[in-house]
């Protein structure tokens, strides 16, 4: 496999090219059984060969959630490293949704999981947990620079327990995840155009100007669709950075399977309206 281009430069091409939008692969147990498919590996595998036929070749991004493959075993990280390679092999960029966070040698153990070009699941992104402190992710920021990869650190989210660590603050009287938004954008510092070290944020959170979200980085925003938020929040929420939001929905278009055409047509329509909202 050769080199690739930093994750920052491959997600400004793509989200120039086809919206910036992103589609998760969440194939819990409740959507499986809407698309009349078992709880089982053979459904599960079904679900997820559905949603990347349906919309690997349009959409920006896909996002699978680890966690909905990990709970079948060996065979549903079969199926998850498969889906990885098809969305890639679509020309979709894949974050995998895992929110690993751990120190040290078994940090790095996941970096290589995920972040080596030469293991079965590696994406073109990973979602972490920084909250065993931001230096704790250094074997991951340190082989996602070597892959051409990225990360996407947990700092504003969208869950009501988030806040009690989040918005803590610190001996200096900067609460927690505006400190998470500092360290990504020196990681970012200098690159173009877009760096590869994201935040994941709300779209749900309402106004963020009191946060400095220009981190020269990606924002990963969860909560389009069924979370509440729509494409016509995102400035309002994101202000002067919107354009490098990647907007993350979920259900909003998944519930619209197992038909393929339809999954398409509830992902275009999104896709046009974060287009619209962003430009």
């Amino acid at each position: 496999m050769s080199a690739l281009a930093p994750f920052g430069a491959r997600l400004r091409q793509v989200m120039d090219e086809r919206g910036p939008l992103c589609v998760g692969i969440d194939p819990h147990a409740s959507l499986l059984a809407e698309w009349g498919l078992n709880d089982d590996v053979a459904g599960l595998e079904r679900f997820s060969r559905t949603v990347v036929e349906a919309v690997a070749d349009r959409v920006a991004v896909l996002k699978p959630q680890s966690a909905f493959f990990e709970r079948f075993g060996s065979r549903g990280v079969a199926v998850l490293e498969k889906s990885v390679e098809q969305a890639r092999a679509a020309g979709a960029l894949v974050v995998m949704d895992a929110k690993r966070g751990d120190i040290g040698s078994t940090m790095a153990a996941y970096a290589e999981a995920f972040l080596h070009k030469d293991s079965p699941l590696f994406s073109d992104a990973l979602t972490v947990s920084p909250y065993l402190g931001y230096g704790s992710l250094s074997p991951a920021v340190a082989l996602a620079r070597e892959s051409g990869a990225g990360l996407f650190v947990l700092a504003l989210t969208s869950n009501p327990e988030g806040g009690e660590v989040q918005h803590a603050i610190r001996a200096d009287g900067r609460d927690v995840g505006a400190t998470m938004l500092a360290h990504l954008a020196a990681e970012n510092t200098g690159e173009e155009p877009l760096g590869s070290f994201g935040a994941v944020v709300g779209a749900t959170l309402g106004d963020l100007s009191s946060y400095d979200l220009d981190i020269n980085g990606p924002l990963l925003a969860p909560g389009i669709g069924a979370q509440g938020a729509t494409p016509a929040d995102l400035p309002t929420v994101f202000g002067s950075v919107v354009r490098n939001v990647v907007p993350n929905v979920s259900r909003g278009v998944l519930r619209h399977g197992p038909d393929v055409g339809a999954l398409r047509a509830a992902a275009e329509r999104f896709a046009e309206e974060t287009r619209a909202a962003v430009a």
